[in-house]
C-alpha cells in the first residue's frame, strides 16, 4: 500500500510574507512543493474543484467578513468525495514520492478546521504580520480605508484563535521574527515537522525585513485588540505572543521542541 504524504498547509493574510515563508519550507527535499502552475503565487487554491474559489472568495482586505469562508467540521464540504476530489486535483501539481506537500493560500486561515477533516495528519503553520504592516501593503489592492483593513486584520486572526483549541498540529509565527531570527525560526518549524532543520537553512541570508517603510507614521487610532496578545505594539514587536498562541501538536516532545 502506497503511504499518502502529508500535507502542510501555510496560511496568513496577504501581504504577511506568506510566499517567503512557504519557499524557505519548500526547499527541503521532503516536502513537494507547487511549482509552474498558471495560478497566483503557485496557490493551490486555485487548482481544485472540491470547494469553491471563485473572484468573490479571498479577495483581500475582506474575506475574513464573510462567514461563509470560515469552514469548519461542520461545513458541507466535510466528505470523503471532497478529500478524494483535492487530493486528485493536487496530484499532478506536486512531484511524486516526498512525505509532505506544502500548500499556501491566504484562505488557509479560516479552512484549517475543515482540512483537518478531511486530511488528519495535517499540519497547519499561520504567519503574522504587524497590522499596520499588513493594511497599508494591502491598501493598493482594496477600497478599504486603513481602519477598515486593520478591523479586517482584527477579524481574521481572532477567528485563527478560536480555532486553534480544535486544531492537532498548529504553530503560529511572525513575519518579524523570521527577518529578525530566520535560521532559528526555520529550527522551529523543523521540529515541528520532525525534518531535519539544514535543508531550512538554504535562502535564510536573503531574508530582509520590509516593515521600515510601512511603519513609518503612527496609526489614526489605536490597534486591534488582539495585537497585543500577538505581541504588537504601534512601532513593531514589543513582547512575546500570548501563551494561547503556543505550538499545538499531538506530541509532547515535538511541542516542546518548538516552544522550550
Amino acid at each position: 500500500m502506497v503511504k499518502r504524504p502529508s500535507y502542510v498547509f501555510v496560511g496568513g493574510l496577504h501581504r504577511s510574507g506568506t510566499s517567503l515563508l512557504a519557499g524557505l519550507i519548500g526547499q527541503h527535499p521532503d516536502i513537494g512543493t507547487i511549482e509552474g502552475a498558471p495560478v497566483p503565487e503557485q496557490e493551490g487554491v486555485y487548482l481544485q474543484g472540491a470547494i469553491a474559489h471563485t473572484a468573490r472568495h479571498g479577495v483581500p482586505g475582506d474575506f475574513a467578513h464573510d462567514p461563509d469562508q470560515h469552514l469548519t467540521e461542520l461545513s458541507p464540504c466535510n466528505t470523503l468525495e471532497t478529500a478524494t476530489r483535492l487530493t486528485r486535483d493536487w496530484d499532478g501539481w506536486f512531484q511524486p514520492g516526498t512525505p509532505w506537500r506544502i500548500e499556501k493560500s491566504p484562505v488557509n486561515l479560516l479552512r484549517a478546521r475543515l482540512y483537518q477533516q478531511l486530511f488528519p495528519m495535517a499540519h497547519f503553520i499561520f504567519l503574522v504580520r504587524h497590522p499596520l504592516a499588513v493594511s497599508r501593503a494591502t491598501a493598493k489592492w482594496s477600497g478599504k480605508t486603513e481602519s477598515e483593513l486593520l478591523e479586517h486584520w482584527q477579524a481574521a486572526y481572532q477567528i485563527v484563535e478560536r480555532d486553534l483549541s480544535y486544531l492537532h498540529c498548529a504553530l503560529v509565527l511572525r513575519y518579524e521574527d523570521l527577518c529578525a531570527a530566520p535560521a532559528q525560526v526555520m529550527d522551529r518549524v523543523a521540529a515541528f515537522l520532525a525534518l531535519d532543520p539544514a535543508p531550512f537553512h538554504r535562502g535564510v541570508h536573503d531574508v530582509h525585513d520590509g516593515n521600515a517603510r510601512y511603519l513609518d507614521a503612527a496609526p489614526a487610532g489605536p490597534l486591534p485588540e488582539i495585537a497585543g496578545r500577538l505581541g504588537y505594539g504601534p512601532d513593531g514587536v514589543r513582547a512575546p505572543m500570548a501563551e494561547g498562541f503556543a505550538c499545538r501538536h499531538v506530541f509532547r516532545s515535538i511541542r516542546e521542541a518548538v516552544d522550550p
